[in-house]
């Protein structure tokens, strides 16, 4: 399999980028700091350095062209104001689709966030409120498309060491997971086809992870 990742140097893609080329799978990671490139090399990937803020569709299109899938894992980061939450965490993935459309790309699987809902709290800083925002807006527009794709809300994220079992469903309750678990998770929706269509929430839990993606496809 040949996956195009976007956002290759954050922690989850790199994760994801090792488990996949550890089994021979071929990853391209998209990055827009060349300085990345060396991490994404030495976690089994190629790198493709594209500036997803100032690329152009055929920009993004000729870099997953002969993709089996694209995986959006991109984000602003924390730090980031909201105006980057708009360009990245909405925008890009816009631009992705856009581009995976274009290159006849039909799988596409994005990790957006659990509780979107929260958007409008008055509780919430605004910043966060606009990346909330931003990934609501990127998921709707995800879900117009003619495209196979699965949409994973995971909850906040730990850099524990994943366990192998989550609460993946529908609608889960709020919680964490670890990325290693998200990347793992993410693994299992590529191969499973049959979660094209879905909107799937994640958090740590007690059921395996392939029983929880098998129970779901």
């Amino acid at each position: 399999m040949r996956v195009a990742i976007a956002g290759g140097h954050g922690k989850i893609a790199l994760r994801l980028t090792r488990l996949l080329a550890d089994r021979g799978d071929e990853v391209i990671g998209i990055v827009r700091n060349p300085d990345h490139v060396a991490d994404v090399q030495a976690a089994g990937g190629q790198a493709a350095v594209v500036d997803l803020e100032a690329a152009t569709t055929a920009d993004v299109a000729g870099v997953v062209s002969g993709a089996d899938a694209v995986v959006f894992a991109a984000g602003a980061g924390p730090g980031s104001g909201a105006a980057r939450k708009e360009t990245v965490d909405r925008a890009a993935a816009v631009l992705l689709a856009d581009a995976a459309e274009s290159a006849g790309v039909r799988r596409y699987v994005q990790v957006s966030s659990i509780g979107l809902d929260r958007a409008d709290d008055p509780d919430l800083d605004e910043v966060f409120r606009g990346y909330l925002r931003a990934k609501a807006a990127a998921d709707e527009d995800l879900m117009a498309r003619d495209l196979e794709w699965t949409v994973l809300r995971p909850g906040g994220l730990t850099d524990d060491p994943g366990v192998g079992t989550v609460t993946l469903d529908e609608h889960v309750r709020r919680g964490s997971v670890t990325r290693d678990d998200v990347a793992t998770v993410l693994v299992g929706l590529l191969d499973r086809p049959a979660t094209a269509g879905k909107v799937l929430e994640l958090v740590g839990g007690d059921e395996a992870i392939d029983r929880a993606l098998d129970r779901l496809a």
